[in-house]
């Protein structure tokens, strides 16, 4: 099966005269609401989706309204849960036939497909919880800033759940609060790529092949070129392939980086970002990978002009003597450091943390003056958002902009390894590296699957 509707005939249908809005889509926000609930349209039921699902769903205002998915026998198990449901192949027609029947939308889809699903639930007013990374391209990063300032009514939440440890939590608050004094640098590392298959496609590569009858790949492939299905791509290793994943450094940033951006504010944008990788490859991402990425800064929470975030894969940490910690081993194969004039800041992903100071450690929710930290779910802080209740919503797209971009530099660096490239956000521009910036920035989408355009 293949797709059937044109980008041409989906704007024709779902626009209305040139404010890209669909009226009967309209927003439903807290106090206007009267004795009805969220209803959600989710797209993408892998493991992640398949968890967000089950996370919203469970949460007494939320209505499940619709399902989509490109593989028949996911959404037939799916629905069967959700008999209410309406249920399409492509999200295309779920915005065209149905966007009357839903509020908000879940995007848990492979990454290339992020931008083009995601914008289009902005132009049609819907609330979005959408999966790490946020986007594909570093041109997207943009498309999606633009969508989020034409549209602030909306409620956006990136897949960030492990912002709702304890830990995680205090370390913005010790960062922010400056109690450890001023940042010298972040040391942020992944275990990823592991021994595991899941970003190692390159010696499981099989011939082209027919896909399954359950999925419709010409879907799948969306606003990337048509190429033959091969066996193994779906549904795991498209994580490994260059055109269609990030890699284990875009995989994991939002979960590694997050806490460093919610704490500084001012890291707005890189100033240039340098990645040592071997050779790169032209179907695969390569590793392992080293990279720099360097902010301006002019503020006193930094002890310099420059603010560098080293941020690596395979596991590649820094030594523990050189920053002063006693110990040999890290606390996990995933980490973020910061290093402060006052003592060293020391992260793993599920909220365990340590403060170094002369030597000596102290857990970090035993730091004084810390507010306490109630359990937080984080799906359902996105719903009880939309309905105007006050809780922390981690992360919004306006934050998952800073932290995709900070990963996505460090993988699209990987083509150029060894050079530094010196990157402007504002022109989306490489201003040293013309072929950088020609060949890494922005992809050539399929017609009919180009997102919309914010101007």
């Amino acid at each position: 099966m293949t797709s059937e509707i044109t980008r041409r005939e989906f704007l024709r249908s779902s626009s209305v005269a040139g404010l890209g809005v669909t009226l009967a889509g309209l927003p439903r926000i807290g106090k206007g609401m009267v004795n009805s609930k969220i209803r959600v349209l989710a797209i993408g039921f892998g493991r992640i989706g398949n968890k967000d699902l089950t996370q919203v769903a469970s949460h007494s205002a939320v209505e499940i309204a619709g399902l989509c998915d490109i593989d028949t026998d996911a959404l037939a198990a799916v629905s069967a849960e959700y008999p209410g449901a309406f249920t399409c192949r492509d999200y295309r027609i779920a915005f065209t036939d149905h966007v009357d029947k839903f509020d908000a939308v879940i995007v848990a889809t492979p990454d290339h497909s992020h931008a083009p699903i995601m914008l289009t639930a902005l132009e049609n007013d819907k609330h979005i919880y959408g999966q790490k990374p946020l986007v594909h391209q570093l041109e997207e990063l943009q498309l999606i800033e633009r969508a989020v300032h034409a549209k602030p009514h909306l409620v956006t939440q990136l897949g960030n759940q492990r912002m709702v440890y304890p830990g995680r939590r205090a370390a913005v608050d010790i960062l922010r609060s400056g109690a450890l004094g001023k940042a010298i640098a972040g040391y942020v590392w992944t275990g990823s790529p592991g021994g595991e298959f899941y970003f190692n496609a390159a010696h499981i590569m099989s011939a082209p092949s027919m896909p399954p009858p359950n999925v419709d790949f010409d879907l799948w492939l969306g606003p990337c070129e048509v190429r033959p299905y091969r066996e193994h791509l779906l549904p795991r290793v498209w994580r490994s392939w260059w055109d269609f994943g990030t890699g284990g450094l875009g995989d994991w940033g939002v979960h590694l980086l997050d806490v460093i951006f919610f704490a500084y504010d001012e890291l707005t944008s890189p100033i240039a970002v340098k990645t040592h990788a071997p050779a790169p490859s032209d179907t695969f991402h390569t590793y392992p990978c080293q990279s720099t990425i360097t902010y301006s800064v002019d503020s006193d929470h930094f002890a310099n002009r420059q603010f560098p975030i080293y941020y690596n894969d395979r596991g590649q940490g820094p030594s523990r003597a050189s920053l002063g910690l006693s110990g040999d081993e890290w606390a996990d194969s995933n980490m973020t450091v910061v290093v402060c004039e006052g003592g060293v800041l020391s992260l793993t992903p599920e909220g365990i943390l340590e403060i170094w100071r002369d030597g000596q450690m102290t857990p970090g929710l035993e730091m004084p003056g810390l507010p306490d930290f109630p359990q937080l779910n984080h799906r359902h802080a996105w719903i009880d958002t939309i309905n105007g209740v006050n809780t922390e919503l981690r992360t919004p797209f306006s934050d998952g902009v800073r932290i995709t971009e900070a990963a996505l530099l460090a993988v699209k660096a990987s083509r150029f390894p060894g050079q530094e490239l010196l990157w402007d956000r504002a022109s989306l521009s490489f201003t040293n590296h013309a072929e950088a910036t020609e060949s890494i920035v922005r992809r050539d989408y399929r017609e009919g699957f180009a997102p919309p355009s914010f101007g």
